[in-house]
This record gives C-alpha cells, structure tokens and sequence, in this order.
C-alpha cells in the first residue's frame, strides 16, 4: 500500500518531505503535483523505478522520461545546450516546459532515448517540488500521470492513492495543481519544435 502525505501546497510540512525523500531512497515509486498536473517520479539510479512507471503506464521503451531538476545549473549537467537554446531555455524556466535536447554522459544510457540519446528536461515552479528536489539532492526521473487510454492526467492525491495504491510507494497530496501536462520542446536538431501543446506557452518559441 501506498503512503499518503497531505502537504500544504506552498508551504510543504518539512517532515513529511523528509520521509517522501526516504522512499524515493529506498527505490520507491511516488506520485507528486507540480505546476502543470500529478507526476510519478523516482530516483534516477532506480533501475527498476523506471520500469515500474512504463508499467503503470503502458509505454514502450521509446517513452522520453523526463529528468526533473532543482535548478539550471542542475539541467545544465544533463543536456547539451547551445547558446540559443540555453537563453530561450532559462528565460522560460522554471514553468510548466519539458525540453527535450541531447543528453550529456551524466545521464544513464538505460534514461535516454535509445537511437536519438536524447531525454527531457525540466524545471518545475511547484513550492512542493522545490521542496522535494532541495531535500532528495538530485534530479527525480519522472513522468506524466496520464493512465492508459485516458486524455487527462490524474489531479487529485486521494484518487491517485485509491486507484494505484498497490502500484506506489508513496503519494505526495498538495490539492489540485493542474490537469494540463507541460508544453514540449524537442530541441535535439538544434532549432525548437514544439511536439506537443500544453500549460506553457508555445509561442514563445
């Protein structure tokens, strides 16, 4: 069974960030809000964290997880930048944008996608996440709460609890953050694509 944590969402209750982060260490699977909808996240050295949540999801291993991170220097170590993207990307961050763009070596062969090698990025502007990624210490491997043959992500921690309670570890409650997943940017042929239109604005880029 999963735990539930019912956190205030701009002023999380540290201890219960602290034992959120002790799952994640314990190579749980959690579900947790950010600034566009519920996520599901581990650890990124979880080998089977990742399988867990392709599992729950149904996705094949083509799927581009997302590593969500603390800060730009903290992306900065994962992804190739250019220096227009590296503008165009920290104007735009943190907000509700996954990037997609080449990965660096610091990210896993088993993370990236397996012919591009490319992953997705993110800085989330979640109170809640900011908490989380401060106190775990390093970026959280994550995906989209979006359940199969379903159009809209999951938005509420006690329905997320109630229908995959035997499937995580943990679910971090902080109300309703959203149920529009992030606007996504493939920047990998060195120009940006928008693939997909979401809570960030896509004109921007």
């Amino acid at each position: 069974m999963a735990r539930y944590f019912d956190v205030h969402p701009q002023n999380p209750q540290p201890r219960s960030i602290s034992q959120v982060v002790d799952v994640l260490r314990s190579d749980g699977v959690i579900a947790y809000p950010t600034d566009s909808c519920y996520a599901l996240g581990s650890t990124i050295d979880n080998h089977d964290g990742a399988e867990r949540i392709r599992r729950i999801r149904h996705l094949d291993d083509r799927h581009h997880f997302t590593l969500v991170c603390s800060d730009f220097a903290q992306l900065g170590q994962l992804v190739q930048l250019s220096n227009s993207a590296f503008r165009a990307i920290k104007a735009a961050t943190p907000g509700p944008y996954t990037f997609i763009l080449p990965a660096t070596p610091e990210v896993p062969r088993r993370l990236a996608h397996p012919k591009k090698r490319s992953v997705g990025v993110r800085i989330p502007d979640h109170p809640v996440v900011a908490a989380l990624l401060r106190e775990l210490g390093e970026p959280l491997l994550s995906s989209t709460l979006l359940m199969p043959g379903q159009e809209d992500p999951m938005t509420e921690g006690w329905q997320i609890k109630e229908e995959l309670d035997l499937q995580l570890d943990a679910v971090l409650d902080a109300g309703d953050c959203g149920r529009e997943p992030t606007t996504v940017v493939d920047w990998t042929e060195g120009a940006p694509e928008v693939v997909r239109v979401g809570a960030g604005d896509p004109d921007r880029f």
